[in-house]
């Protein structure tokens, strides 16, 4: 059998990998013009189904000759299927938004809905959120009854949000649609997004302390629903995460469907997150960092390193010459460079923690790992180079930077050194 995903340009796309670990057929990547699309549904390429991607979602509707129930009403399709005469068109979409918002434990059966955007992928959303049972459904759109100067007046009263814009996506991911902060009553966020995987719309969600979830898992799991119409397995029964994980061996392979799916997800989240190192001067960032690049077969990026690649000037000349202030601004454009990147392990400047903006960048891409070591490990360490640590300036460096270590991490370890 031969699948794969039709797209305009797919230069990044997880999809042959997803279908990879789901079933073992030929999955490969279709990159078309819109002309070219036509020669997949008359059958030229000897294609047994593939996914649709944007921006043919709606002109794949246009030409399959049967479809689901979900296609019809949506007038866009995700995933088509070989018939007799033609192609039958799904949209999975639908099944993998419920799955994000179950396996992040966001109910949105009663409650007052926002969808951000009014492109393909929020028409499947705003299908979901009303066959789970949400109060309202209200769309906000640049131009739109409520649009961007409003919301927070005609729709305070929101409950759930969802982001369906690439507002906020790699590589421009210094932006959020909108301000939580501003919806008093605000429940769960939820961003179709997925690369970074945290981004500035989740992390605020994060900051406020309400439900939040990122778009991978919808990725994943639109990807098994459509392997199941691939390979003729059981598919629209399962209707919920509740349910799928009722599925036994004999249904849905060696595991059931949810755990499939979500060994899937956390493969992937490992994958495409940097490790990124924190920590005090002389804590053993570079040393530790090297080892585990080295073992994970990672491409291994030291930030002061880099910093001089980029300026010319090491960071202590630059501390030195330019003084602190201006080290920390040079030091805040590196990272906005390099950290949004995915599968590096990397190792940071003591106080790149010190500078509240480079935690978005921190966070939004990575795994950050502090690395504890005690004062009394520390003062043995070389100062030479590190002008800030000079002086026995390392105990008043320790106390103002490690309570900031310990906010900012995902993780703390104390290694030990053979």
């Amino acid at each position: 059998m031969k699948f794969g995903v039709l797209g305009k340009s797919l230069p990044h796309t997880y999809s042959p990998q997803i279908h990879k670990a789901f079933a073992d057929y030929e999955y490969t990547v279709l990159e078309r013009t819109e002309e070219q699309v036509h020669a997949l549904f008359n059958g030229e390429e000897g294609l047994d189904g593939f996914n649709v991607t944007i921006p043919y979602k709606k002109l794949a509707a246009s030409l399959c000759t049967e479809l689901s129930e979900e296609a019809k009403e949506l007038g866009a399709v995700n995933t088509v299927v070989k018939v007799a005469g033609g192609f039958k068109g799904y949209n999975t979409d639908v099944f993998g938004f419920k799955y994000m918002l179950e396996h992040a434990g966001i109910e949105p059966a009663g409650k007052n809905c926002l969808i951000l955007g009014t492109g393909g992928a929020s028409t499947a959303v705003h299908y979901a959120l009303k066959k789970m049972g949400a109060a309202k459904i209200d769309f906000c759109s640049r131009s739109g009854e409520i649009n961007y100067e409003n919301v927070y007046t005609v729709a305070q009263d929101t409950q759930v949000i969802v982001n369906t814009t690439p507002v906020g996506m790699f590589p421009e991911i210094d932006s959020s649609p909108i301000d939580l902060a501003q919806f008093k009553n605000l429940y769960a966020a939820a961003d179709i997004v997925y690369n970074p995987s945290r981004t500035k719309f989740l992390q605020q969600a994060q900051e406020l302390g309400v439900k939040n979830v990122g778009g991978l898992s919808m990725l994943v799991a639109q990807a098994w629903e459509a392997s199941r119409y691939f390979t003729g397995g059981p598919s629209r029964a399962c209707r919920s995460l509740r349910e799928l994980t009722k599925f036994s061996s004999k249904t849905c392979g060696t595991t059931d469907a949810a755990t499939q799916i979500n060994a899937v997800i956390e493969k992937l989240q490992s994958q495409m997150l940097n490790i990124t190192l924190i920590g005090m001067p002389g804590c053993g960032k570079t040393t530790l960092g090297k080892k585990l690049a080295k073992e994970k077969g990672r491409t291994f990026v030291d930030l002061d390193d880099k910093f001089k690649e980029e300026y010319n000037i090491t960071p202590a000349e630059a501390i030195t010459q330019k003084g602190e202030d201006e080290f920390r601004r040079m030091e805040t454009a590196l990272a906005k460079k390099i950290l949004p990147q995915s599968g590096l392990v990397i190792a940071t400047g003591g106080g790149i923690v010190t500078r509240k903006e480079n935690w978005f960048y921190l966070r939004a891409n990575s795994r950050v790992v502090y690395i504890e070591r005690p004062l009394s490990f520390l003062l043995k360490q070389d100062t030479s180079n590190r002008p800030l640590s000079q002086n026995n300036k390392i105990k008043e460096l320790y106390k103002i930077r490690v309570p900031l270590y310990e906010e900012l991490c995902d993780e703390k370890i104390n290694p030990v050194y053979e």
